[in-house]
């Protein structure tokens, strides 16, 4: 049974970075999509960013319109995936989670993906301060 943990989280400025990390127990990566999602308390999680394997077709990557040009989504090791995060935002104050399904797609929206990805890892908290 995978387990996914994510970490890295916690407390920075206005404008500082954060790299988090999504890793993996009782399996790898390997041809799987990779998803981070967040949620602030009271609403709804939402997609931040997704990849999908290295497969034949290439590996695709997306973004949450509000992520792009900030944050970078990469792999590691076969058991680590990352996401750094620059120029944050207070409103990127969130927990963090990271999701990963065997030959998946890149699903941000979390209506979808909490039916689709297989895997959830524990979160990890940011707090950005103004």
């Amino acid at each position: 049974e995978v387990q996914l943990q994510a970490y890295g989280g916690g407390l920075v400025q206005a404008g500082g970075s954060l790299r988090l990390s999504c890793v993996a127990s009782g399996g790898t990566f390997d041809d799987c999509t990779i998803a981070w999602f967040r949620q602030v308390p009271g609403k709804e999680r939402e997609g931040v960013s997704c990849m999908t394997s290295s497969g034949s077709r290439g590996r695709n990557i997306f973004y949450a319109d509000s992520e792009k040009g900030r944050f970078t989504i990469s792999s590691g090791d076969a058991k680590t995936a990352y996401l750094q995060m620059s120029s944050l935002k207070p409103e990127d104050t969130a927990v963090y989670y990271c999701a990963a399904e065997r030959f998946g797609v890149c699903i941000l929206d979390y209506g979808v993906a909490r039916n689709e990805y297989e895997h959830w890892g524990q979160e990890t908290l940011v707090t950005v301060s103004s």
